[in-house]
């Protein structure tokens, strides 16, 4: 029976529990001999990551118990936190523990207990691992060392760890590879005949979509790197200036037959390129595949990330596409890519290949990520592991479109609708439903077209959900990517509201019951359009930038300390431009209700700023509320957490739409 209630009165069997334990999803997926193993999210268990393991026959098993939480801290954002291989005990593998950061061996087969590799520092934050790479009786992987108690007092560089546990007490036994000329490295990639070592580096203030360099070290047969020079890519201007970039390569490999692959954007799109290596120089790069205005990489914000694998038959399995992603098998001497079949439209920037098959993580509309397994033999695409089950009836599933709007002049803005979806309701004759605009995170990123169960939280209920891929977002080539350039807190925001504005125009929503919602740098985007139109009747502002001055002068992490340099302007040269865009500095102008979500772990973004916010706040009659979470970081990972949030972001909707509620208890909004 279809009962007839207002939008946003509607009930639903997505409670916040089923979202909160399906939250996450798996990542940095591997082979080791015939098996697959991965880490997997455990909100349940206070949010930390499984290592998990499926044998040749098929069973699964999380390899390690609680507390044990397999996640590197890198550039705070991590990266990949394990690696394995055979031997004669079984496999051993090697990763990165959270608490502390230490590089631990286990052979689950073998072994009581993981044993440390790495020594703990008294300095700063320590010593952090990623990226790691097993050669011989080492392991080769990113070192990231802090030389003093300031997030900005750090050095990275290619290092090797010996297996033996003999630098988990000394520090000097850890053998330095390169040298830390450059701020930032990526993991490090041998050649197959072992003559050469290649890795990613780049510099302040760039990130690394705006340019990197591929650096390349002839390698002694005792593991000294020599010659250390730079072969491909660019840097670029250390301020932007218009018509001068760099050249961002994502991601390097090393073919079967010795040549280097590479994802690079020299063209506009990430593509991919070969190059031979002779006489220590790279020769001119062939792309291999024709010009197909699609990205065949992306933003490098975890170390380690794959978007391509040369396979052993000389193939190159490779993810690509324009807004969404597919897995295609390229043929790199005649450029042919086939598709494989399949009904998932995102894939992670995660992939390991095993003789012919090729393993990733992918979702769709009406799935959540799963393990999926393509035979490059038989074209065969499977799902292998951490199946999609649906937590709820499908019929409430949301049921997306991707759009293209136009935005202030004439620009295309995309975006995933999804509209208020009930089998078991409708709303009053003449009703148009709210909508809630999500404003993503990064904000060099993107929102994918797949199954998210906190959308089908709110659409289940009668709220429609507008994701925005705003100017400045990834998957649409790298002129859409720079349209940020300076513009960050406007270009965003306009673009945001174009797509609230259209909605209202086309009667798909209610002009007086539009809200805005997003976390990181989608929370700026939020607390901006708040400080900067009356388009919204409410917000929900999770852990965000708030004061741009702030962030630029030490209240967060090094990886993005000088991101604003790009996407605000060089400080030194506009410093009114960041006071004028800081919501602090502009918490007079706001009129609607407001949320602000907020971890008190958090290092990238601060409590310090929320605070200083709701201090401009205080006594301006504007109804907000503030929580705070111990034991969370930058983004939620605790169950009990990401109910509380949800359930409380749904009673700030239905008192800012005139909604009744009686199953939520009401938000205590205070002026």
């Amino acid at each position: 029976m279809v009962t007839t209630a207002p939008y946003g009165a509607w009930t639903s069997p997505v409670d916040a529990e089923a979202v909160a334990a399906h939250d996450g999803r798996p990542a940095f997926v591997g082979v080791i001999g015939d098996e697959v193993w991965w880490t997997a999210p455990r909100p349940a268990e206070g949010g930390r990551r499984a290592l998990v393991r499926r044998r040749a026959d098929g069973t699964e098993e999380s390899v390690l118990p609680a507390p044990w939480n397999v996640r590197s801290r890198v550039h705070e954002y991590g990266g990949q936190p394990w690696a394995g291989t055979v031997t004669g005990h079984g496999p051993l593998v090697v990763f990165s523990h959270f608490a502390d950061q230490r590089l631990y061996a286990y052979a689950p087969d073998h072994d009581a207990a993981p044993r440390p590799l790495t020594p703990l520092s008294p300095v700063g934050d320590g010593l952090r691992w990623a990226d790691p790479v097993l050669v011989g009786d080492e392991v080769w992987c990113v070192l990231e060392e802090f030389t003093g108690d300031g997030p900005t007092d750090v050095r990275r560089l290619v290092a090797a760890v010996p297996l033996d546990g003999s630098a988990a007490g000394d520090r000097a036994a850890v053998r330095e590879l390169s040298d830390d000329r450059h701020r930032f490295v990526t993991g490090p990639r041998r050649s197959p005949d072992g003559r050469h070592t290649a890795w990613l580096a780049w510099d302040h203030p760039r990130m690394p979509w705006d340019g990197t360099l591929v650096m390349l070290a002839d390698t002694t047969d005792g593991g000294e790197f020599t010659a250390v020079r730079p072969i491909l890519g660019d840097l670029g201007p250390d301020v932007f200036e218009p018509g001068r970039r760099g050249e961002s390569v994502a991601q390097i490999e090393w073919a079967p037959d010795g040549a280097l692959l590479f994802a690079s954007d020299r063209e506009g799109w990430w593509e991919l390129y070969r190059t031979e290596i002779a006489d220590g120089r790279a020769k001119e790069p062939r792309r291999l595949c024709a010009a197909r205005r699609e990205e065949f990489g992306g933003p490098l914000w975890n170390i380690g990330s794959r978007w391509f694998l040369p396979l052993e038959s000389g193939t190159l399995a490779a993810l690509h596409g324009r807004g969404t992603t597919t897995l295609g098998i390229l043929d790199p001497v005649s450029g042919d890519l086939v598709d494989a079949a399949g009904p998932w439209t995102e894939w992670a920037s995660t992939l390991a290949v095993h003789g012919s098959r090729v393993i990733g993580v992918a979702a769709g509309p009406r799935t959540g990520y799963e393990i999926v397994e393509l035979d490059t033999c038989t074209g065969r695409a499977r799902v292998l592991a951490h199946h999609h089950t649906d937590a709820v009836d499908p019929a409430y599933y949301p049921r997306p479109e991707a759009r293209t709007f136009t935005g202030p002049g004439g620009r295309d803005v995309h975006a995933h609708l999804y509209p208020p979806h009930n089998p078991d309701h409708t709303a009053p004759d003449g009703e148009l439903p709210p909508y809630v605009v999500w404003a993503h995170g990064g904000p060099t990123g993107h929102s994918p077209l797949v199954l998210d169960l906190e959308i089908a939280y709110f659409t289940s209920r009668g709220i429609g959900v507008a994701e925005v891929n705003y100017g400045g977002s990834t998957g649409y080539g790298r002129e859409y990517r720079e349209r940020l350039r300076g513009q960050w807190g406007v270009v965003d925001v306009e673009d945001c509201a174009a797509v609230a504005r259209a909605l209202a125009d086309e009667g798909t929503a209610d002009r007086a019951r539009l809200a805005i919602r997003g976390g990181s740098a989608g929370g700026w985007t939020t607390a901006a359009s708040l400080t900067t139109t009356d388009l919204y009747a409410c917000g929900t502002i999770s852990y965000p930038i708030l004061d741009l001055a702030g962030w630029a002068t030490g209240e967060t992490h090094d990886f993005e300390s000088q991101y604003l340099e790009s996407l605000i302007g060089p400080l030194a040269q506009v410093p009114d431009r960041y006071r004028d865009r800081s919501p602090l500095h502009r918490a007079d102008r706001i009129r609607a209700p407001f949320l602000l979500l907020q971890g008190l772990d958090d290092v990238i973004c601060p409590p310090a700023q929320c605070d200083r916010f709701l201090a401009e706040v205080a006594g301006r009659g504007i109804p907000h509320a503030y929580l705070a979470f111990e034991g969370e970081g930058h983004g939620f990972r605790r169950a009990d957490t990401m109910i509380r949030a949800l359930e409380s972001e749904l009673a700030l909707y239905a008192k800012a739409f005139g909604v009744t509620r009686p199953d939520l208890a009401p938000l205590d909004l205070r002026p």
